[in-house]
Order: C-alpha cells, then structure tokens, then sequence
C-alpha cells in the first residue's frame, strides 16, 4: 500500500496536464483493484462548468457534461454537505432520491456507474471537489478495498486535488477569465494550428467535445470566433 502511494505521488509531481493526472490516479486506483475513479471539481460560480477528471466511459461522462446533470447528481449534493467520505448506490443510507434522480442513476447505471465511495473535498479557497471510486455493483472485492484502504484514498484524493488546484487551474486564466483545465487544453492545440478532429485524437475524446469545449471558451472571452481567443492566449494574463 506504502509503494502504491509513493508511486502515485511521484506521477502526480510529474503531472502537468488533464491526462497526465488521469494516468496517475488510474494506476493507483487499478493497483488497489477498484473499476475506475471521478475528480469532480465545481467553481462556486455557477456558470462556470464542472471540470471532470475520471475513468468512466467517455459517452458518459460527455452526456453529463453537456446535460449539466451536476446540478442534479445526488452525489455532488451530498458532498456539498457533508465533510465525511460516504458510500452511495442502491439501499445507501441517506440517499433518499426523487423520480428525476432515481432515472439519472438508472442513466448511470447502464454505463455501468451503479455503486460507488465519495470523498468530499473543501479547502477553503472557492472551488468544491470530490473524488468517487466507482464501480458497477458492490461486490465484496470493491467493498473490502475501499475499507481496507480507505485512509490512503483519502490521502490520494487529497494528493490528486492539490496538486491538480496548482498546476491546472493557476495557469488557466485567459483575457481575465479562467477557463478548465479541458478548455485550457483545446484553446492551446488550437494555436498550435490542431483542427478539432486532431486535438480530439490527442486527447482522447470526440471532436464534438472539443468543438463544445471551445464554443464555451469563446463564450467565456466574449468572442465571436476562435481566432480572436487565440490571440488573447498570446497577451499578458491578469486575474
């Protein structure tokens, strides 16, 4: 358990991007046998997205970005309320759901997000974050890893944050306004002359995702066109 931590770490000091925090955390989460994993971090500015670092299956995690299911998720209310780490799914204690939830975990479901351990993080500094470990049902194998190592994943969901907090979103302010790390990331590609499907390719999700990442960058920079927020890129930034 010791080595698996230490490893973690020393990606995590090596992180600099999305990706490259994705990577680390998968390797731990898979070294302690747990399905995948979910860094959610929310702005306490409401219009400004949800940045979303996590294993789950693409189609998903796209589907609730874009559908803002955020402001609907039981479980990002419950982190909102609680310091605690909390398990959550089907007959959790304390989760009593509305129709609208009980069909968004049913969405959740058949992407084979149905039972999961959440770690709230509040630092103190604006934003809200919280780590789930998920898994497709809970089976002893899941319930004895995240009891027998519950300890070292709050340490790593700590890790993943803080470092996540300083080298992402310190850097992620453009014309004034801070853009996610996700949005960060295509805004670059593009000035490096990357077209949609290109920069989709290197990191790893659909073009559309990339083209909706951008639309909320020029709505952000207060520009009509994507040459216009590369050229912001390029000047002095100010917070």
């Amino acid at each position: 358990m010791h080595d698996i931590f230490q490893q973690f770490v020393e990606r995590l000091n090596d992180s600099q991007s999305v990706d490259s925090f994705r990577v680390a955390m998968a390797e731990a989460v898979a070294a302690f046998d747990l399905p995948c994993f979910a860094y959610a971090r929310l702005s306490p500015r409401s219009q400004e997205a949800v940045t979303l670092i996590s294993t789950y299956p693409v189609r998903w995690t796209e589907h609730y970005l874009k559908s803002h299911y955020e402001a609907l998720d039981p479980v990002i209310r419950a982190s909102h309320q609680s310091v605690q780490p909390f398990e959550w799914g089907p007959g959790a204690a304390g989760f009593e759901l509305t129709k609208r939830q009980k069909e968004f975990f049913d969405e959740a479901s058949s992407f084979g997000i149905r039972w999961g351990y959440t770690i709230p993080i509040q630092d103190g500094r604006g934003p809200f974050a919280a780590v789930t470990f998920a898994s497709s049902d809970r089976g002893e194998a899941f319930v004895r890893s995240v009891r027998r190592n519950e300890r070292v994943l709050q340490l790593m969901a700590i890790s993943l944050h803080s470092h996540a907090r300083r080298k992402l979103w310190q850097s992620s302010v453009v014309g004034g306004k801070q853009l996610s790390p996700r949005e960060m990331e295509c805004l670059i590609w593009a000035a490096k002359g990357k077209s949609a499907w290109a920069t989709a390719k290197i990191l790893g999700i659909s073009d559309a995702t990339v083209r909706f990442h951008l639309a909320n960058v020029r709505k952000k920079l207060n520009v009509t066109s994507l040459r216009q927020a590369i050229a912001m890129l390029s000047r002095p930034q100010t917070r």
